[in-house]
């Protein structure tokens, strides 16, 4: 495992990744570029756990969903390169104002891009690969919509706007083929995604996207990690109006989400 990151193992006992499989955080980290302007947006420590455990100072990584830049941002602290897209141009702008501090223009790569669409992302990858100077990414990390909770662009190929569990899984299914096959063998992924609730009952989204990465691609599962953010800004000061709710209610409240780590073996 160690040929796969920079830990030094000989001080294993200083290092601050986690390896288990329930994280508990306290709050979204705010230092640097990190903003929580973005409804939906990364906390930071998952990337920087991902990227410190699974890639090499130097290495590429790949999201094809990059938001408001949360993974790019980690990827500068890290001294990762990287390469991200979105189907949503008014995030490409918001980023693209943010990263000007970088040392090196030619260590990063973000565009516009449908990710469900394989010529789109080709043509996104392969403008990243030679701004790089690379062949392949060693890491993807993604982290989609979960369906139609929030609707981020009024894009008819934007997954947000798909309300069907069968559609949303098959369209997400085109993404991962569309960027996994750039990815290194025996090289890791991960997929972040949550759970919805929908029509009075729980849809476990994240279980229906394992499965349909099991049975769709070559690959081991590595972890399932569940992760806890007690800061999430949506309910911060408000746990006794959400937990009246749910007592007059018969359901739970949601407060994890899922991080699927795979290995690609084909």
């Amino acid at each position: 495992m160690g040929r796969f990151n920079d830990i030094d193992l000989e001080n294993w006992r200083e290092s601050d990744v986690n390896t288990d499989s329930l994280w508990l955080i306290g709050e979204r980290a705010k230092t640097g570029k990190h903003k929580n302007v973005y409804h939906g947006n990364f906390i930071p420590q998952i990337p920087y756990q991902l990227l410190s455990r699974y890639t090499k100072i130097g290495e590429v990584v790949l999201e094809p969903f990059m938001g408001s830049g949360t993974t790019l941002f980690e990827c500068e602290e890290l001294g990762r390169r990287y390469i991200g897209f979105d189907i949503n141009p008014e995030m490409i702008e918001y980023v693209s104002g943010q990263v000007d501090l970088f040392t090196n223009d030619s260590e990063y790569f973000i565009g516009n891009c449908n990710s469900a669409s394989a010529t789109d992302v080709e043509l996104c990858v392969g403008q990243g690969l030679g701004k790089l100077g690379a062949r392949s990414v060693q890491f993807v990390l993604m982290h989609p919509p979960y369906m139609d909770i929030v609707k981020f662009t009024e894009d008819p190929n934007d997954l947000s706007r798909l309300g069907d569990l069968s559609e949303f899984v098959s369209k997400f299914k085109k993404v991962c083929e569309n960027s996994l096959r750039f990815l290194d063998k025996n090289r890791y992924f991960g997929v972040v995604i949550g759970d919805v609730y929908k029509n009075s009952e729980v849809v476990p989204l994240g279980f229906y996207v394992l499965d349909m990465i099991k049975r769709s691609f070559k690959v081991k599962l590595k972890g399932i990690i569940v992760k806890n953010i007690e800061g999430n800004r949506g309910k911060i000061g408000q746990n006794g109006i959400w937990k009246i709710r749910a007592l007059r209610s018969d359901y739970f409240i949601f407060k994890h989400e899922y991080i699927l780590v795979f290995k690609k073996e084909g």
